[in-house]
């Protein structure tokens, strides 16, 4: 992604604050104009950075189906604008409809490992279900939308809601949300097999892995397992759109396949696109075919 443009001040009355952020011009201009930016809201009641999310709301109406977006960069890269600047007319496409997004940052893996990043992921959630008022938002009709590690997490966090996993819980607080839908953009979804396919093609390529994990997956296939999604699905999981690129070399289209097998074989509603001929990201998946899939998929399950 290119490097960020400087940002400029914005002042906007806000559901009855006044909000004065600099925010990233290219991000400014991928949304509708009359989009409201509520920028660097703590969810975690702290002063730390990567412990902010981001809310854009349509110009008008209330009680606005939600969209949580969860960026990717292996982990250890990225915050809340990644993959933002590829996925241009999707993001403009949401708010036109009547989407409210929320992106939220989480610690990256270099300075915390696994399971930090999902407990963060369920403490912004909670914070915006506690502020659904304020930020007018349906709590009815929340759906993740991930982005490579992101979509790893998003898978991770809607599969593993129903099994109640201690450890995922910021705090050990309860869980106050539900999630209607799941759209996984090129997730890993099984790390032991993925391990293995990339110690036998490539090694290199697990030093991400074993950062997130905190240890080689040859040495820790517990911790590996416990951060798999796969091993988390039942019957009453929510609905999954999953979009891989053909020609992924980062995340073999093969994780989403895995993941794709399981939902339907446990009877959970999944379809699965892989997109001809497209790499590990870009703007590839920003294409009108790729939009359709994604918003007969929302329009289908925050009815």
């Amino acid at each position: 992604m290119s490097k960020l443009i400087k940002g400029v001040s914005i002042c906007l009355l806000l559901l009855g604050s006044v909000v004065c952020n600099a925010q990233p011009s290219y991000i400014i201009d991928i949304f509708p104009k009359q989009t409201q930016f509520i920028k660097n809201v703590p969810y975690a009641n702290d002063t730390i950075k990567k412990h902010l999310l981001d809310i854009y709301l349509p110009a008008q109406g209330a009680n606005f189906p939600l969209v949580i977006w969860i960026h990717g960069g292996g982990w250890r890269t990225g915050d809340k604008y990644a993959d933002m600047g590829y996925m241009k007319s999707t993001l403009k496409n949401l708010i036109d409809n009547g989407y409210a997004v929320a992106s939220i940052d989480y610690s990256q893996s270099t300075s915390k490992t696994f399971p930090t990043q999902i407990q963060e992921c369920n403490q912004a959630i909670n914070f915006l279900t506690e502020n659904i008022a304020k930020y007018k938002l349906d709590k009815s009709r929340f759906a993740l939308m991930g982005f490579s590690a992101g979509g790893h997490l998003a898978s991770l966090l809607a599969l593993s809601l129903n099994d109640s996993v201690k450890e995922f819980l910021p705090n050990g607080k309860s869980i106050s949300f539900k999630i209607k839908a799941v759209v996984d953009f090129y997730g890993p979804s099984d790390l032991l097999s993925l391990s293995l396919i990339r110690y036998e093609t490539d090694s290199t390529k697990l030093e991400g892995i074993s950062i997130f994990l905190g240890g080689s997956v040859m040495t820790r296939p517990d911790v590996a397992k416990r951060a798999s999604p796969v091993e988390y699905i039942d019957k009453n999981d929510p609905p999954f759109l999953i979009i891989h690129g053909e020609k992924d070399d980062q995340v073999p289209v093969t994780q989403s396949k895995i993941l794709h097998s399981f939902l339907i074989r446990a009877g959970v509603k999944s379809k699965i696109k892989v997109v001809k001929d497209a790499p590990h990201y870009g703007v590839m998946f920003d294409s009108d075919s790729v939009q359709n899939e994604v918003f007969n998929f929302l329009k289908t399950n925050l009815r």
